[in-house]
C-alpha cells in the first residue's frame, strides 16, 4: 500500500523534497579543526543512499569565535566570493557527499550567542560570549547549579549595533558559500536557545532599540538576514527556519504568531517545528509498545501545546511547508502526523544514528507496519555523574552517544542502539 510519507513535497523556492522523511540536524562532533573533513563527509555519503527526502546537517557555526561545541564546522572569517576557490572547494565535497545520491541537503547555520561554552570557540575561555541582551545561563538556584554555571559559561555582554550588523553579515556570507559549494538550501537555527532564540524570546532580550521591546522588533535580526540573504542566493536555494515550540510559553503565545507571520510575508520556504513528539502513536491510534509507560502529568502538557502549537500554525498559514521533528520512531508514527495535518514534512534524527537507510525501511512497501520501527532506550549515564543536574546529563549523554555512533558510521563499523547493549 502506498504511503503518504512517499508523495514529494515541492517548496516555494522550487526546490523539491522527493518524499517527506527528512534526516534531522544532529551534533556529530567530527570537525576537529572546524571544517569539513573526510569522516563528515563519510559519514553523510552514508545518508545519501538512506533514501531520505531532503538531508539537514549539524550545524555550521557562522563565526569560528562563537560555537556550539569544540567540534563545529564553522565560517573562519569574512567569505570573500566563489574568488575564494580553495574554501569553496572544501565545502563542495561536503556538499557531494550529502547529495551523492540525489537527495536535497539543507545545512543548519547557527550562533550559539549566550550558550557558547567557554572552551568552545577562538575567543578563549575567559572570553565574553555576546547575546541580545547581558543575561546569564541559569540552570537552577542551587550552588552546584550556579557553579556548574559559571564554569560552562561566561557571561554575556549585550551586543551593539555594529556586533549585530556583524553577525547578520556572517549568516549572509554562510548562506552564500552553501549555495556557492552547492547545497540545496540553509536553516536558520532559531530554536533551542541560540543567538535567534535569544533575539525572538523577551526573557533574554531585553533590549528597547531597533532589536527588542516588541514581538515584530525582536524579530528584526532573522528577518534581515532572511532579506539579505535572498538577495545573494539562487532563487531556486531553500531558506527554512527551525523553532522550537517549547521555548515559548502560553503567555508569550500570540507573540510568537505574529513572529511567524512576519517570517512568512518574508518567504520562508519552510519551517521546522521540535520540541514535541509522536515516539507513542497511541496518541493517534497506533499502539508501538505494551511496556512503554504512562506519560508523566507534565510531559502530557507540554506535548498538548506542541500539538497546539503545530495546529495553530498550520490554520493560521496552510501554505506553509511546515516540518515536525521529535521522537518518531516509527512508520506509523509519521504518517499519523502527516494524516493529522499537523505537519509536511517529518524529522528523524536518532533512528537515523543508529540505521542511516532508517527512511529506505520506512519507505518500503514490502516492510509490515510492525517491522517499521525503531525503538530506542535512553542512553544510560554514568553513576559516578549522579550528583549533576540531571538535564545536563541526559542531554549531553544522549548527544555525546550519538555522535559516537555517527563517527561508527563514517568509519564503516556496526552501530548499536541504546536498547541493545548489555
Amino acid at each position: 500500500m502506498h504511503s503518504v510519507l512517499a508523495d514529494p513535497v515541492k517548496l516555494p523556492c522550487g526546490l523539491v523534497f522527493p518524499n517527506r522523511l527528512s534526516k534531522a540536524a544532529m551534533a556529530e562532533q567530527m570537525a576537529t579543526t572546524n571544517t569539513p573533513n573526510e569522516p563528515l563527509n563519510s559519514a553523510y555519503d552514508q545518508w545519501s543512499r538512506g533514501g531520505w527526502g531532503s538531508i539537514l546537517t549539524g550545524n555550521v557555526q557562522v563565526d569560528v569565535t562563537h560555537l556550539g561545541s569544540p567540534y563545529d564546522p564553522a565560517l573562519h572569517g569574512e567569505y570573500k566570493g566563489p574568488a575564494d576557490s580553495a574554501l569553496v572547494a572544501e565545502w563542495k565535497k561536503y556538499a557531494d557527499a550529502c547529495q551523492k545520491h540525489g537527495t536535497p541537503a539543507i545545512v543548519q547555520i547557527c550562533h550559539p550567542g549566550r550558550q557558547s561554552f567557554r572552551p568552545a570557540g577562538r575567543r578563549g575561555i575567559f572570553g565574553q560570549t555576546i547575546a541580545p541582551s547581558a543575561v546569564p545561563i541559569n540552570i537552577g538556584n542551587s550552588i552546584i547549579e550556579r557553579v556548574i554555571a559559571c564554569l560552562a559559561w561566561a557571561q554575556p555582554r549585550e551586543m551593539s549595533t555594529n556586533d549585530i550588523e556583524k553577525a547578520i553579515r556572517s549568516f549572509v556570507d554562510t548562506a552564500r558559500l552553501m549555495a556557492d559549494a552547492g547545497f540545496s538550501g540553509v536553516e536558520l537555527h532559531g530554536a533551542h536557545g541560540y543567538l535567534m532564540d535569544q533575539f525572538l524570546n523577551p526573557k533574554t532580550n531585553l533590549r528597547t532599540d531597533d532589536y527588542g521591546g516588541t514581538p515584530t522588533k525582536r524579530a528584526k535580526f532573522i528577518l534581515e538576514i532572511l532579506r539579505q540573504t535572498r538577495a545573494v542566493v539562487p532563487k531556486n536555494f531553500a531558506i527554512g527556519i527551525k523553532l522550537n515550540s517549547a521555548d515559548h510559553s502560553s503567555s508569550t503565545f500570540e507573540d510568537t504568531m505574529m513572529q511567524i507571520s512576519l517570517l512568512v510575508e518574508a518567504g520562508i520556504d519552510f519551517m521546522e517545528i521540535s520540541g514535541g513528539t509522536y515516539e507513542d502513536p497511541r496518541m493517534m491510534g497506533y499502539p508501538v509498545s505494551q511496556s512503554q509507560a504512562p506519560k508523566s502529568e507534565r510531559t502530557a502538557a507540554r506535548e498538548a501545546f506542541f500539538l497546539e502549537f503545530a495546529h495553530e500554525v498550520r490554520k493560521r498559514h496552510p501554505d506553509l511547508v511546515l516540518m515536525l521533528t521529535g521522537g518518531f520512531r516509527s512508520r506509523a508514527g509519521a504518517e499519523a502526523a502527516v494524516k493529522d495535518g499537523a505537519c509536511d514534512l517529518v524529522g528523524i534524527g536518532r533512528p537515523s544514528a543508529v540505521e542511516p537507510g532508517f527512511a529506505g525501511r520506512l519507505l518500503d512497501e514490502g516492510v509490515k507496519d510492525e517491522e517499521a520501527v525503531l525503538l530506542l532506550e535512553k542512553v544510560p549515564t554514568p553513576w559516578f555523574l549522579g550528583w549533576l543536574p540531571r538535564n545536563l546529563i541526559g542531554a549531553g549523554a544522549e548527544s555525546t552517544y550519538y555522535a559516537g555512533q555517527i563517527t561508527r558510521m563514517a568509519k564503516g563499523l556496526a552501530t548499536i542502539a541504546p536498547a541493545l547493549e548489555a
